[in-house]
């Protein structure tokens, strides 16, 4: 049976991986013959939902290793040094964000053929849209000249001379991918047998993003604008995006009389335990095309509570307008 291993950096793409290990979809391997190498970020926010899914992950059978690879300067060459003789023997490598410069180095010492992006969202757009053009896979708010590195894994991604490509994605509907890629379905049946359904709440909750971290929108100008709408729409709570900054997160409490929720789990597993409120409000994100996936039946009504393109810096990345556009009017609920 073919080996595989799997590369992740977030919550959501061990999310995904454990859905396309486990759910639904035909052809996933044995669990016990799949192996994780989760790559650590630095924010402790994210470290410590890795963690938690991590163990989740294990309890389901999958052998799951933490590597240190930035947050101990030292950490890299030991975790390569590690990691260079699973890359090598796997017969099926899984990763979870092809544009990642770390996924993006580790590439080359793999001689898989078979490749599968386990996607955690919109990135399945922007890959795409990569492939097709031959262009370098570089993130869609990034400036500047594109790393060889980029272009390298963009060759590597695109399926051919014996290379099969696999994505698995909940943006699969009318996805195009190059000749020989293979789109798949992830409609999160994992995350609903395991978890939910969640209680109902009256009242309404906003779903926070990490487009200031980003660099695309000023951070007060981001609380502003997110308190006003939390007063217009009567919102109690803000589900924090996991990179939000905490000073941000404190102004946004303060201005808009929020209570700021740090999920412990992926958004789509925190709210599938419950309980959730029966109105979600959210900026134009990820969480659009996933939450009415996993909340599909519980009665809990999604909505694109603003159209944040006015609020982006004048210094903002071309392709940031677009794709913001792209997310928001593509998306599954009403806006």
């Amino acid at each position: 049976m073919t080996r595989t291993l799997a590369l992740v950096e977030s919550p959501a793409q061990l999310l995904n991986l454990l859905e396309w290990a486990l759910g639904e979809r035909g052809g996933a391997p044995d669990p016990a013959r799949c192996s994780v190498a989760v790559l650590q970020p630095r924010d402790a926010t994210t470290r410590h939902q890795l963690r938690t899914m991590a163990d989740l992950a294990r309890e389901e059978g999958l052998d799951v290793a933490l590597y240190d690879v930035r947050r101990i300067p030292a950490g890299l060459a030991p975790a390569l040094a590690a990691l260079a003789p699973k890359l090598a023997g796997a017969e099926r490598l899984v990763i979870g964000d092809p544009f990642s410069g770390l996924i993006q180095r580790l590439l080359p010492l793999s001689r898989a053929r078979d490749l599968v992006l386990v996607d955690d969202g919109t990135a399945t757009l922007e890959l795409s849209r990569a492939l097709l053009a031959g262009d370098p896979l570089v993130r869609w708010h990034r400036t500047g000249r594109a790393p060889a590195a980029a272009a390298r894994a963009a060759r590597r991604l695109t399926p051919g001379g014996g290379r099969r490509l696999e994505v698995f994605s909940c943006l699969t509907t009318g996805l195009r991918l190059p000749p020989g890629g293979i789109a798949s379905a992830n409609t999160y049946s994992w995350a609903r047998q395991r978890h939910g359904p969640p209680q109902l709440r009256p009242g309404t909750d906003l779903i926070g993003t990490s487009l200031a971290e980003t660099g695309l929108i000023e951070a007060e100008r981001y609380v502003e604008e997110v308190a006003a709408l939390a007063h217009q729409w009567n919102a109690e709570r803000y589900y924090a995006h996991r990179r939000e900054a905490p000073e941000k997160l404190r102004r946004l409490a303060e201005l808009g009389e929020l209570e700021i929720v740090r999920p412990e789990l992926p958004l789509e597993l925190e709210l599938l335990r419950g309980p959730v409120a029966a109105t979600l409000l959210s900026m134009p994100s990820t969480v659009l095309y996933t939450l009415p996936l996993v909340l599909a039946g519980t009665g809990v009504e999604i909505t694109v509570c603003a159209d944040v393109r006015g609020w982006l810096k004048a210094g903002a990345a071309p392709r940031a307008a677009a794709f913001l556009e792209e997310v928001t009017v593509g998306s599954p609920v009403p806006l």
